[in-house]
């Protein structure tokens, strides 16, 4: 069951001093109200101007406007969020954005001890992005969704609104006589979120009663049985080795042989192989008998290789 804001945040129990990504639209304003007033004094806010739209002017002015006036430190940073070849604008924003959040508590000294960073997704975003990643074919790491809680670059993110109704959090800010800025790009149908916001979710809630808690339980469910996975591969990999022998890779079961290769190469070398390329490499695994076969393959972000007896995966130059 989806919870009001208050009852997400009385649960949320981060390290303090904590600081909140502000972007200024009306989910990260309600994260950032809602935290000011439960630690005051303990809450610091970070601004990502992506520089990608006439509207960024607008979205910094409230951040500065709503952090003075709640007393919350704010730093804003700039970063370039133009994609490269083959990545969506979308993804190209979230990996510059990720990247300058977590560099900003390593060098800005207003955010000195943070150690804890709130992102504020809430349960139509998380929605959403199982609607993606069903609409793309994904397996359990995708169908996962996204996590309450990771680390990473040495932070601890948490994104405590996941389980609160995107309507539940702008009637909160309504409640607390808070404004917020609306982003334009979220109207631009283009973008396929936005088409599953406009179309879809409105499709869902018509037709389905309680629609949004059962699929948010599935991506539950699915996140715990990718956690399951995830230990599997563990032990399999202190078989295996690391990096992973050929020999023992072929003598496991198709099934872990996968897992294993999933798992080895998403938390050791940060990429993640399409369906088309494990099954290519694979099949190479196998049919590595002799000392003189070699191995060159294009996997995720960079090539697999044979090294003597084990895989040696690089990143592409």
């Amino acid at each position: 069951m989806t919870l009001s804001l208050p009852q997400a945040l009385a649960s949320f129990q981060p390290g303090l001093p904590m600081a909140v990504a502000l972007s200024g639209g009306a989910d990260s304003t309600a994260l950032l109200v809602a935290c000011a007033k439960r630690w005051p004094g303990q809450v610091r806010a970070v601004h990502i101007n992506h520089g990608l739209q006439t509207a960024a002017t607008q979205f910094e002015a409230h951040c500065l406007a709503l952090t003075a006036q709640w007393s919350v430190p704010l730093v804003v940073v700039g970063v370039n969020a133009q994609p490269t070849q083959g990545q969506s604008p979308e993804d190209a924003a979230r990996i510059a954005r990720y990247a300058a959040l977590a560099k900003a508590v390593a060098s800005d000294p207003v955010l000195t001890g943070v150690k804890d960073m709130a992102i504020a997704q809430h349960a139509d975003d998380q929605v959403e992005t199982l609607l993606l990643a069903l609409s793309r074919g994904a397996g359990l790491p995708g169908l996962a969704s996204m996590p309450a809680a990771w680390q990473r670059h040495n932070l601890n993110w948490h994104r405590p609104l996941l389980g609160v109704a995107g309507p539940d959090v702008r009637s909160w800010l309504i409640a607390q006589d808070v404004a917020w800025v609306e982003d334009p790009s979220n109207q631009d149908v283009r973008f396929t979120r936005n088409r599953i916001r406009a179309q879809i979710l409105p499709a869902l809630e018509a037709t389905f009663t309680g629609w949004r808690d059962t699929l948010v339980r599935s991506a539950g469910h699915c996140a715990e049985a990718q956690d399951a996975l995830n230990e599997l591969a563990q032990m399999d990999l202190l078989a295996t080795g690391v990096p992973p022998r050929i020999l023992a890779l072929q003598a496991m079961s198709p099934a872990r042989r996968v897992n294993l290769l999933r798992y080895w190469l998403r938390h050791h070398h940060r990429t993640t192989p399409s369906a088309a390329q494990l099954e290519a490499l694979v099949a190479q695994i196998l049919a590595c008998t002799t000392r003189g076969h070699q191995l060159h393959l294009k996997v995720g972000a960079g090539y697999m290789e044979r090294s003597a007896e084990t895989l040696n995966w690089l990143p592409q130059p």
